[in-house]
């Protein structure tokens, strides 16, 4: 019997399950029902439906949830972040399956929500981590799970985001905490959930600091550029300031925002450096774990080049990994959709170094494979639509893994209003009282 799939929440992240249940994992599962706020984003994908010769499928707003649930064997839950908790909760509650996207929810009810309704039901949960089977990440799990460089007693992390990347989250509606839970939770659960699974290790104490230095409308490039439009579309500057973002000239944007924005008026072309953001584009944090390793950490979001940087030092040597995924961000792809499109490789190096005691550094090598992430989006995937195998690494994730990684970025963001650090109990799985 084919297992019928409900997409739930329909915007970009969203092609990524439906472009695999139409191609290669169509012999996995069907598209059975689509769920959006917003009919025409709806339509498109029934649309795309049509294109891959299949029967278009029902659609349903978030009122008749129960009716998605009822004609579905399991829900992907790619809407915006706050109300992941919601469906998740709904569908795990009536005994289904459900996939999420990262983060698995964005305060620490949402988690305890999530728990309680996973340990009470048959439903499976994946949070999908896609980053986990990223090659060069799986190397670096093997070689820490091996001993390589001892017991690790110390994790630099550092992640620059681009001014095509980053300047991204301050267009949409992560640029309110209150829909993401800021970087902190929305993206820097990736990082968090790398962490805590090379380390095999729970947070139980986190320090923080955040400010807002370089978007919005309170920073230098907001008054060096002098007025700006409220948006992106119709703006005199576009096609030439680097900063505003043609969604016409994009066929997915268009389709599924420009198009759709009559409906509930949801704009995914905000200016970077207007006002209405509350989110911090600037972070650090320090966190210890219930294995004694500590952690810091760093991200900003209008780097001149995105990647990342981690360090691990340990009782045996040092173990360090550089990723260069965008060289440089220029003008040119910024103005042009096509050239900026998330994916762009421009540049691209990876390097894992291992440094022993004693011993020359020596490269490690990093096993690629084919499509994206260096074929880490085909193993979860695989994982997601056809079940876990036999995998040492232990790449696929559930709500446990989910908590810990979101409950780091929330003990951030307490951290840093409080100025006092936040200390986590349970393996890192609940907030101390």
């Amino acid at each position: 019997m084919t297992r019928r799939y409900a997409l739930v929440g329909l915007g970009s992240r969203a092609r990524l399950y439906a472009d695999a249940l139409l191609g290669d994992w169509r012999d996995a599962g069907e598209i059975a029902a689509l769920c959006d706020t917003n009919q025409t984003r709806m339509n498109h994908h029934n649309d795309r439906i049509r294109a891959a010769g299949l029967d278009p499928v029902p659609t349903f707003h978030p009122d008749a949830f129960d009716q998605v649930l009822a004609a579905v064997d399991a829900v992907v839950v790619t809407t915006v972040d706050a109300t992941h908790a919601r469906y998740v909760v709904a569908a795990l509650e009536a005994g289904k399956d459900v996939v999420v996207e990262k983060p698995m929810t964005t305060d620490a009810a949402g988690c305890a929500a999530i728990a309680e309704a996973a340990e009470r039901g048959p439903g499976r949960l994946v949070v999908t981590f896609n980053y986990r089977y990223s090659p060069r990440n799986s190397a670096v799990r093997r070689a820490l799970a091996e001993g390589a460089i001892g017991q690790v007693t110390g994790v630099h992390f550092e992640w620059a985001l681009d001014t095509l990347h980053g300047a991204d989250y301050f267009r949409r509606w992560h640029r309110e905490f209150r829909n993401s839970g800021g970087l902190l939770v929305h993206k820097s659960t990736h990082h968090f959930d790398l962490v805590n699974w090379w380390l095999d290790a729970g947070p139980e104490l986190v320090f923080a600091q955040q400010q807002l230095r370089f978007y919005g409308d309170a920073n230098p490039p907001a008054a060096e550029l002098g007025p700006r439009p409220e948006r992106s579309h119709g703006a005199p500057g576009l096609g030439s300031d680097p900063f505003l973002r043609d969604m016409a000239a994009d066929p997915a944007l268009k389709a599924l925002y420009l198009d759709a924005e009559h409906e509930d008026g949801y704009l995914r072309d905000r200016d970077v450096f207007g006002p209405g953001i509350d989110i911090s584009d600037t972070m650090s944090l320090l966190v210890r774990y219930d294995n004694g390793a500590q952690l810091t950490y760093a991200l900003h979001a209008y780097a001149p080049w995105e990647g990342y940087r981690v360090v691990f030092n340990g009782t045996g040597g040092r173990l360090e990994l550089e990723v260069v995924e965008r060289a440089w961000a220029s003008r040119e792809a910024a103005i042009d959709p096509s050239a900026a499109d998330h994916g762009d490789d421009d540049g691209h190096t990876e390097r894992l170094t291992l440094h022993q005691h004693w011993q020359p550094p020596r490269d490690v090598p990093i096993e690629q494979g084919t499509g994206g992430h260096g074929g880490g989006d085909r193993l979860l995937l695989d994982d997601v639509f056809r079940g876990a195998s036999e995998d040492p690494l232990r790449r696929q994730a559930g709500y446990l893994a989910g908590i810990r990684s979101v409950l780091t970025g929330v003990a951030g963001n307490e951290s840093a209003r409080t100025g006092l650090p936040v200390r986590l109990t349970d393996g890192g799985t609940r907030l101390a009282d």
